[in-house]
């Protein structure tokens, strides 16, 4: 292939522009391992980094998206051969190392993974980095001491990627799952992805957040942080745990101490950007096996890489459900 189709992020008049243009090999970034991409996929730090609406990209130019799969078309490390599945998520691509929207990438080996039996190259970015997040949570928590008989487990931003996929993992594996949203036209189909309860997002007065409330919860995924994830210390139960996986409504947490001295509350950080071997591709085995979520294909769709750009805005208006796989070359 002497030149290949990429979205190429760069900022323009102090702009931030997204277009298609033409690259070649010499134009990547350093790696040892060099992917011919079937599939990426739409996250909310995507659309992010695209439209410019947030400070994501480190440098520019750059080729987004966070995620890819695909097959090995040469590799310099001993781990990987060509004609390997594999996946590459996280650590800098998309947003300082050309990513996952061209149709060959070109990336460290340490930040490839082997795809697991038991997915193809599509469910591997139906799941991608939301998938690989919320299941680091459902990980870590389950490392913190949760389990199904311990109570109830609240969801946040429960219709999208991360939202969605860990209703649908938690819910499989066991637990009574509450999710929580602000839409409520959306409810049964976070019932259909195993919600036992949906909590509306109004029904909440954010601007009365006790030190302390009623503990209801054994653990929570959270997707908003800010007073959401406030509220949401005040009602943990003793010894409860909680993954805190994004800031969509807030980076900001103005909260006590209480709940984390008096109830033993842990509030876990989720970081799926980093995190290394041997425990990221761990991760990657419980998605393939019993975290995989029953309802993947339902909460996905898939989409041309021509149309790759017009779909960053329904992400930016919080318009986004479920997952959007980008067919980049197929496979």
């Amino acid at each position: 292939m002497d030149s290949f189709k990429a979205l190429l992020i760069e900022e323009r008049d102090g702009k931030v522009v997204n277009g298609f243009v033409r690259l070649n090999e010499s134009q990547l970034d350093a790696g040892d391992v060099t992917i011919r991409v079937a599939y990426s996929s739409v996250n909310y730090k995507d659309a992010l980094a695209a439209t410019g609406a947030g400070k994501i990209i480190r440098r520019f130019p750059c080729v987004g998206g966070i995620d890819l799969s695909g097959t090995v078309i040469a590799s310099g490390d001993t781990r990987f051969k060509p004609g390997d599945a594999v996946i590459a998520t996280s650590f800098d691509i998309g947003v300082a190392h050309h990513g996952g929207y061209a149709e060959i990438a070109r990336v460290p080996g340490d930040w490839v993974v082997p795809l697991p039996a038991g997915l193809s190259l599509y469910d591997a970015m139906a799941l991608g980095t939301a998938g690989f997040t919320a299941a680091l949570g459902v990980v870590r928590m389950e490392e913190n001491g949760l389990r199904p008989d311990k109570g109830p487990v609240i969801v946040t931003g429960a219709t999208g990627g991360v939202g969605s996929l860990a209703v649908d993992m938690l819910a499989k594996v066991g637990y009574h799952v509450v999710a929580l949203t602000g839409k409520e036209s959306e409810s049964e189909y976070l019932r259909s992805l195993g919600a036992a309860e949906i909590m509306l997002r109004q029904s909440i007065d954010l601007t009365k957040i006790r030190p302390l409330d009623r503990g209801r919860w054994a653990g929570a995924v959270d997707n908003l942080g800010g007073d959401v994830l406030a509220w949401i210390a005040s009602t943990m139960e003793q010894g409860g745990t909680i993954a805190s996986i994004g800031l969509a409504a807030s980076h900001k947490l103005n909260t006590t101490v209480m709940p984390f001295i008096l109830r033993g509350v842990s509030l876990l950080g989720i970081d799926s950007g980093y995190i290394r071997e041997p425990y990221r591709r761990g991760v990657w085995q419980r998605l393939a096996t019993d975290l995989r979520p029953p309802h993947l294909a339902a909460m996905s769709r898939r989409i041309a890489f021509a149309d790759l750009p017009a779909i960053f805005d329904e992400y930016i208006a919080g318009h986004a459900k479920g997952r959007v796989v980008v067919e980049v070359a197929g496979g």
